[in-house]
């Protein structure tokens, strides 16, 4: 039998050689640098494969039951290079599913049956199949090969969109590069599915211990939050989408900002805030005001005084040492682009353990999604943002604005209904906290300092309604103990 490597022509040489755009210009030729010549050989390469190791894997499921196990935890059958290869999986894999016997002769009939015994090039290739493996100890080995090459095979389909993306007349450079970091980043997520990860073969009684084993690990208080009534009330775990709602001025930005400054400076946790409407020195100057309680006002004159200035000193180590990111992207972001660089950050190990966006309504739509009206437009961000959690299993809050039908109403208490421009943003989320507070409206109302968080959904436990101090001028919500269902 031969070796089980990819053939010479497709791995050989540099993979680019044949497309100028992939090449120093001093390569290009020094009489027409803007010109490219193909020679004759420059398009006869064969995308990665390895012919053998696909007849080993299908040679190796006809003669063993168990190489069938072991073949469909790594190959789904478009992993083969040759399409006849992938018809014959997936008909092994059929008569298996139906517990018939698999061998040359059952899978030639079953074949002949769907019409398609020619197409493999007849029932003597699958005996040629059967001699051309030992063994099929050796099967899901053969397995990953196969599965190898069609990686590579995909590298170079995305490699090759990402140039005709940089090929395209009239293209904006800003969105060739996102689309194409989006799209190289995207082969990781392809990749790395992990062993049945959407459970479709798991058990009950797989499920059963896995719960078992959760609650014998102790108590899970969920994630740290400054104020405890409203941790407790919501128990936020990875995976969660959180809506933190309210009109403009009613201090969403605040909270974000305190659960992310609390997260990372107070437990030393990673916490990425994106703010889409203040720059870095507008966030930089509430950060420090909250963590020294120095009064904004003053910090935005550049006006400290000794007894500020120590209490900035306290602080600032601490401030320094927090795993805290601060972004604005210039010029807004798309739910593809916040994907892409979280993806980035998995691979270097250095994902947050929650993610806040400030704020849902500013996302920019997709590049694709372009043209539609501004409610599917809401939707698809909404959504975006939920798959976001669940793919890198981390909690996502966003802030979210509401509408002004709460003005206009005798009682300003905000409503669910609120929530402007998409009835996706209540369904994708997993909390909802409508943000209000009094003196907000009446300015000399007995609750002035005070803002009501409340909790008008939550999946994993009850509503209600959590009461907190709300210290503007520090920009500062503080935990009060106060907390009514």
């Amino acid at each position: 039998m031969t070796s089980m490597t990819p053939q010479a022509s497709a791995g050989e040489g540099d993979l680019f050689e044949g497309d100028p755009a992939m090449l120093p210009a001093q390569d290009r030729g020094g009489d027409a640098p803007d010109t490219f010549r193909a020679g004759p050989g420059d398009f006869e390469r064969i995308p990665p494969q390895d012919r053998d190791a696909e007849q080993a894997v299908l040679g190796g499921m006809q003669l063993s039951r168990d190489a069938i196990i072991e073949v469909v935890e790594i190959l789904k059958g478009h992993e083969f290079y040759k399409p006849a290869h992938e018809t014959i999986y997936r008909v092994i894999v059929d008569l298996y599913g139906k517990g018939e016997p698999v061998d040359p002769i059952m899978l030639g009939d079953e074949l002949t049956k769907r019409g398609e015994i020619a197409k493999i090039g007849g029932a003597s290739y699958l005996h040629t199949l059967v001699q051309a493996v030992p063994t099929a100890a050796n099967a899901s080995y053969y397995a990953e090969i196969v599965r190898d090459q069609w990686k590579l095979r995909q590298a170079i389909e995305a490699g090759t969109q990402v140039a005709a993306m940089g090929y395209a007349r009239d293209a904006d450079p800003e969105a060739v590069i996102e689309a194409s970091a989006a799209r190289l980043l995207a082969l990781q997520a392809t990749f790395d599915t992990g062993k049945d990860p959407a459970g479709w073969d798991a058990s009950m009684e797989e499920q059963v211990e896995g719960w078992e084993d959760d609650q014998a690990s102790g108590e899970n208080p969920g994630l740290p939050m400054p104020w405890d009534d409203l941790q407790a009330m919501l128990c936020t775990v990875p995976g969660h989408l959180v809506i933190l709602a309210g009109r403009p001025g009613m201090g969403k930005s605040v909270a974000l900002l305190d659960l992310m400054r609390h997260l990372a400076v107070v437990h030393g946790r990673p916490a990425a805030f994106v703010s889409l409407e203040m720059a870095r020195r507008q966030i930089m100057n509430r950060l420090i005001a909250a963590e020294a309680e120095i009064p904004q006002h003053d910090i935005r004159k550049r006006a400290l005084t000794d007894q500020q200035w120590k209490r900035y000193d306290k602080v600032r180590g601490r401030v320094i040492a927090a795993p805290l990111w601060l972004i604005v992207p210039p010029g807004g972001i798309t739910v593809p682009q916040i994907r892409s660089a979280l993806r980035r950050w998995q691979i270097e190990d250095r994902l947050p353990h929650a993610l806040a966006i400030d704020y849902l309504q500013i996302v920019k739509p997709d590049l694709q999604g372009r043209g539609g009206n501004r409610t599917n437009e809401v939707d698809a961000i909404a959504r975006g943002l939920k798959e976001i959690a669940l793919e890198f299993d981390i909690p996502v809050f966003a802030a979210a604005q509401l509408s002004r039908q709460t003005t206009g109403r005798e009682s300003k208490v905000p409503q669910m209904s609120d929530l402007r421009e998409s009835g996706e943003i209540e369904q994708a989320a997993d909390a909802v906290i409508l943000l209000h507070r009094e003196d907000y409206y009446e300015p000399e109302s007995e609750r002035a300092g005070e803002i009501d968080m409340i909790v008008a959904k939550n999946r994993e436990g009850s509503t209600g309604i959590v009461t907190a101090g709300f210290r503007g001028r520090f920009s500062k919500i503080e935990a009060m103990g106060r907390g009514r269902r």
